[in-house]
């Protein structure tokens, strides 16, 4: 069990290594792998790396790394749990309006004037408002189907669309830009990875002993009930974390879509759905693809940098109308 565990786990992980070794490299300043190392070698005092190279190594590129992987593996772990609840591959946090009601959150406590914890705790609450939101809205006389909360969840984003856009219309003039930037998705300003970080790492380690009961539910609720999975506390426990998740990328980051679609998918195709490989393989893949998406995003048109959020668009939404596709 381990070595099948850890044969793909240990590929990913060498792979995320490479994106922040890309990363920290690739720029508007090209710093070369031996330079990275002299840079990481004085910042344990253990050699006199450039002055320069270390700034921006230490200071700006891997702040900014660590918090797109950190933002990366909490979208792709959301996704994989929404997918496991609905059990739909088209599930994921920004289809189904839970970064809109996070970014909704998160834009009344800046208007507020908040900051901090307060405007992670408006994003959680906001994303878990949606999650209730849809799940209730989307249940009818037979109970709810995945293409019913699917399409629901396509309404509920469309809606929570149109309520950032009349924030956006009443908000100040001069804070206009960097919110419109924030919601299509930016790193600029991401300088705390360690918080996101430590709640993905939290989250895997509560999630994959719960891995085998996952891979019951996904089978359908009757037969994990079945089988003894206490499935409403399970189900309680998936709208929680998926929200968590969800509210803490959107506050790093802003609303960044289709990570939490594509990533998870493509495992499952390679990996099979196994929760206890998914879910820590979401965690390294989804963050290994959008260090490189913002690392693409920051130099595609250098100097000036593209929202994140648009490479991760352009990747998506061919992935979900092929997966919408293959659907019917």
């Amino acid at each position: 069990m381990l070595a099948r565990l850890g044969l793909p786990l240990g590929v990913l992980l060498l792979a995320a290594m490479a994106s922040l070794l890309i990363a920290l490299g690739v720029g508007s300043a090209q710093i070369p792998p031996a330079q990275i190392w002299d840079v990481a070698l004085s910042h344990i005092g253990q050699g006199s790396g450039d002055t320069l190279a270390r700034t921006m190594v230490m200071e700006l590129r891997l702040p900014r790394a660590l918090s797109a992987f950190a933002v990366g593996g909490l979208l792709a772990v959301a996704g994989a749990l929404m997918q496991v609840l609905l059990r739909n591959p088209l599930a994921d946090p920004y289809v189904l309006g839970l970064s809109g009601g996070a970014s909704i959150g998160a834009l009344a406590a800046m208007l507020g004037g908040l900051g901090g914890l307060a405007i992670s705790g408006s994003a959680f609450g906001g994303a878990l408002f949606s999650t209730f939101l849809v799940f209730g809205l989307a249940h009818g006389s037979g109970g709810w189907t995945p293409s019913r909360l699917l399409l629901t969840g396509v309404v509920v984003a469309a809606g929570w669309g149109a309520v950032i856009t009349l924030m956006l219309a009443m908000s100040p003039a001069e804070r206009l830009p960097g919110m419109l930037y924030w919601l299509m998705g930016d790193l600029s300003y991401a300088r705390t990875p360690w918080p996101p970080l430590l709640l993905l790492l939290a989250t895997c380690v509560v999630l994959i002993p719960l891995g085998r009961s996952l891979n019951v539910l996904a089978r359908g609720p009757q037969q994990a009930a079945a089988l003894g999975v206490a499935v409403r506390p399970l189900e309680w426990c998936i709208y929680i974390a998926a929200s968590l998740l969800t509210a803490a990328a959107v506050t790093t980051a802003g609303s960044i879509g289709f990570v939490g679609l594509v990533v998870p998918h493509m495992l499952r195709l390679l990996l099979g759905n196994d929760q206890r490989l998914i879910l820590p393989a979401c965690a390294l893949a989804g963050g290994t693809l959008l260090v490189l998406a913002d690392t693409l995003a920051r130099t595609m048109i250098a100097p000036e940098q593209l929202p994140v959020g648009v490479i991760t668009a352009l990747l998506g939404v061919p992935t979900f109308l092929f997966l919408l596709y293959r659907s019917r």
